[in-house]
């Protein structure tokens, strides 16, 4: 079996099989692997089953995720890759008998942008650190959702921060009820450019009557639909 091993300074934190198609990485206590760092988003990046393979996705993070030194957004994983994000490291190890430290067969993403070398990575880490700690300006959008159908806690919402999410996690910006619902269901990015909608989970979301599987950009007006809940995103004059 797959699995993850969580490093700092090269030590193993953790080790997590990979026994489900979807495992999230992140800040946030609510991850399958939660790393507590500044530089690491509170929903930061997540591996995903596809067919016999399992992919590494970042999950529009502020600081990136990076695969043997590349930035990438998504990437088929290969045994003895290092996905390093923030300042840890996940090894991803395919079985017990593969050494980890195993060449690596050199492939590119159409997802890639560029190959950074150690020192270079770190400060733009430490300068995306400090745009993180900035308060968002009056010049960035503002936008939010009206609930058209479904139970929630409450008909509108803002969304203000970075990252807000949609579940029925008690964390959630947008409180699903019901038993079945999942913890995380959606996420949403705000970010200088707009807003953003991507799939917390293993169901997809849709976007006028349309199945979004990864990051879908939101304009004014969207219907969304998350687990039967039905809502139109707008933005705020």
């Amino acid at each position: 079996m797959a699995k993850l091993l969580l490093k700092f300074k090269g030590a193993i934190l953790k080790e997590t099989p990979l026994d489900k198609d979807t495992l999230t990485i992140g800040r946030k206590p609510l991850n399958d692997i939660r790393i507590d760092n500044l530089a690491v988003s509170s929903f930061h990046a997540k591996v995903c089953k596809d067919g016999d393979y399992f992919y590494i996705e970042d999950q529009n993070s502020l600081n990136g995720t990076f695969v043997n030194g590349k930035k990438i957004s998504r990437l088929q994983l290969q045994h003895g890759d290092n996905i390093v994000i923030g300042k840890h490291t996940i090894t991803y190890i395919i079985d017990e008998s593969a050494p980890s430290d195993a060449p690596v067969t050199q492939r590119f993403s159409v997802d890639e942008t560029f190959v950074l070398d150690p020192k270079l990575q770190q400060e733009i880490l430490s300068q995306q650190i400090k745009e993180k700690t900035q308060p968002i300006t009056n010049k960035e959008t503002l936008g939010g959702f009206h609930i058209i159908e479904g139970a929630t806690d409450s008909q509108d919402y803002i969304c203000k921060d970075r990252i807000s999410t949609i579940g029925k996690d008690n964390s959630a910006l947008i409180r699903l009820k019901g038993m079945f619902k999942s913890k995380i269901a959606a996420l949403i990015n705000r970010r200088l450019e707009g807003y953003f909608i991507s799939p917390g989970g293993g169901k997809p979301i849709k976007v006028n009557n349309k199945e979004v599987f990864e990051r879908h950009e939101l304009k004014d007006g969207d219907i969304v639909e998350v687990e039967r809940v039905r809502m139109q995103f707008y933005i705020k004059e």
